[in-house]
């Protein structure tokens, strides 16, 4: 099994930034690639970042390009910096770790992380 853990998230003013971790630890062999899925009341999660730390191959969505970085310090932990902000990325954000086909397709998702929750407002 694959244990995912979060840290950071918050509230900020439109234009700010925040800092996103999730550590993987166990069975980690059995993953290729980790990302962030944030998730509105009402939708579903919806992928926004990807990273294989194995290449540092990277993706982003069209809605946060340019604005948010998906990076690893070590081969099991990832971040997401937001810079940026905007009230639209008000979300539950959760980190995820599984097996990827190629970078935005997701075959099969080992683990969730337990959410964090990032508010932008004025």
């Amino acid at each position: 099994q694959v244990h995912l853990a979060e840290s950071g998230g918050g509230s900020v003013q439109p234009g700010g930034s925040l800092r996103l971790s999730c550590a993987a630890s166990g069975d980690t062999y059995m993953v290729n690639c980790m990302g962030w899925f944030p998730q509105v009341p009402g939708k579903e999660r919806e992928e926004v970042a990807t990273i294989y730390p194995g290449t540092g191959v990277t993706y982003y969505s069209d809605s946060v390009k340019g604005r948010f970085t998906i990076s690893q310090d070590k081969r099991n932990t990832i971040h997401l910096q937001m810079d940026s902000l905007e009230p639209e990325d008000t979300a539950v954000y959760y980190c995820a770790a599984g097996l990827c086909e190629d970078a935005s397709n997701w075959s099969d998702v080992k683990d969730w992380g337990q959410g964090a929750q990032v508010t932008v407002s004025p």
